[in-house]
């Protein structure tokens, strides 16, 4: 009978009390409440929304349907990031081990791609023998040793989370602001951070498409942080073209390592290094942005942020020689160029045809329980603004076989618009929001 009250009094635009929204959570996480009935609320909680109070007790109830990391006595700052996910968006895998190296604690816990944007997790088990499912107390070892561990959503965190999310992804409830700002937030908490930042992205590429949505998904979760006793920054980063060049899973790797050695591409670098600014602030080890920048300008130039990018994956059962030798990574069978149809101006490179395109080559899914070939994806050479002749390369295949390179050429040619003209693309970092308000970032 609980439920079905409380299903009526949120369909007829009610609220619920934080003892309430506890009760429900923990009756739905221990089985006791059916998912029909679950669904049937999460549908009247994305029709009529959440205020400021019941989103931070329903984060709070699926905070506590589960274990957290007890990290306080490491004597250091713990901070995560998070990103809301989007196409060649490798920045995890070489800030978590950047920041680390700097005497940050770095318990990072990510997901795996569904729908068109990648997953850090199956970018790491592209890392022959790496393990993304450690037990809290592994993490909690390997975050003592080294500083930082790269993980899944475990089973003893915020288990009330893990079904709802699963409830929304089947129900089309995934896109209410207050439900995702909770989901994500339960699991950041549990993780015992002094600090968050959150990378938001923006543009066609993005899960949000809006600007007001996604200021208010960045403004809502740092309100939520700041009611647990967490400071939140969040960014809004470019998603209106592809991150960097490389976009599938194992390639991505390939290129973060390259970045972690100072050799990728600028606009990744430049997305790390603002985002690492608000990371190394909040940790409180840094005196200014500038000495922020310096000190990871120095961990990639001496070598120390890919060392230490070694040691986490050699920790977590991996192969550390990826690092020195990206070729021990999984290959694609075929590759092959993608020329230009046309002279003109790269007007778009459009994320979610990529996306799409690494889906139907093997290296996405659609459903979860699709396997995942991480060998396959694009290395896309064109972007936005660029002048090309008739013929020249703009991106390069890596497929299974012979048909993979035939689904790969018709995603690109949905997903590289050659014209006349080009608008410009958004700027990599447009917004920064805290506590203190919204602020627009300066071009640099």
């Amino acid at each position: 009978m609980l439920a079905q009250r409380l299903i009526e009094r949120k369909r007829d635009g009610g609220r619920l009390e934080a003892g309430e929204w506890r009760a429900l959570t923990l009756a739905y996480a221990a089985g006791h409440v059916p998912d029909y009935q679950m669904a049937a609320f999460l549908m009247a909680c994305f029709l009529r929304g959440l205020d400021r109070e019941e989103t931070s007790a329903l984060t709070e109830a699926m905070l506590d349907s589960g274990d957290r990391l007890a990290l306080a006595d490491l004597g250091v700052a713990r901070v995560d990031k998070h990103s809301t996910g989007g196409v060649g968006d490798k920045v995890s895998l070489v800030l978590a081990p950047l920041i680390a190296s700097l005497g940050v604690a770095v318990p990072m816990m990510s997901g795996r791609g569904l729908g068109h944007t990648g997953g850090t997790l199956d970018k790491l088990e592209s890392i022959p023998g790496f393990r993304t499912s450690l037990t809290l107390a592994e993490a909690r070892t390997q975050l003592a040793a080294i500083g930082c561990v790269l993980i899944g959503q475990t089973k003893e965190i915020a288990p009330a989370d893990r079904k709802m999310y699963a409830l929304r992804d089947a129900t089309a409830t995934v896109e209410s602001i207050p439900l995702i700002a909770a989901s994500i937030m339960s699991k950041k908490l549990a993780e015992d951070l002094t600090g968050l930042v959150i990378d938001i992205k923006r543009g066609s590429g993005s899960f949000l498409p809006r600007l007001e949505q996604e200021l208010e998904l960045a403004e809502t979760m740092i309100r939520l942080g700041a009611d647990h006793g967490c400071p939140v920054v969040a960014l809004l980063t470019a998603m209106d073209r592809p991150l960097g060049r490389a976009c599938g899973n194992a390639l991505e790797v390939e290129e973060a390592i390259l970045t972690l050695k100072g050799e990728g591409p600028p606009d990744l670098l430049e997305v790390t290094y603002a985002l690492g600014v608000e990371m190394l602030l909040i940790a409180g080890t840094a005196a200014s942005p500038d000495d922020a920048r310096r000190q990871m300008e120095k961990a990639i130039g001496t070598g120390k942020a890919a060392e230490h990018f070694q040691r986490i994956i050699e920790a977590q059962g991996g192969n550390p020689g990826v690092v020195e030798d990206p070729a021990a990574l999984p290959q694609a069978a075929e590759c092959e160029l993608f020329n230009s149809p046309r002279r003109g101006f790269v007007a778009r490179v459009e994320p979610r045809a990529i996306g799409r395109g690494i889906i139907a080559l093997g290296g996405g899914r659609t459903k979860m329980e699709d396997r995942v070939d991480p060998s396959v994806g694009f290395v896309i050479t064109a972007r936005p603004g660029d002048w090309v002749e008739h013929g020249e390369p703009l991106a390069t295949i890596f497929a299974h076989d012979r048909a993979g390179v035939e689904s790969g050429k018709h995603a690109l040619r949905l997903a590289i618009i050659i014209g006349d003209e080009a608008d410009p693309p958004l700027p990599l970092v447009s917004h920064r929001v805290s506590g203190s308000g919204v602020e627009l970032v300066p071009r640099p």
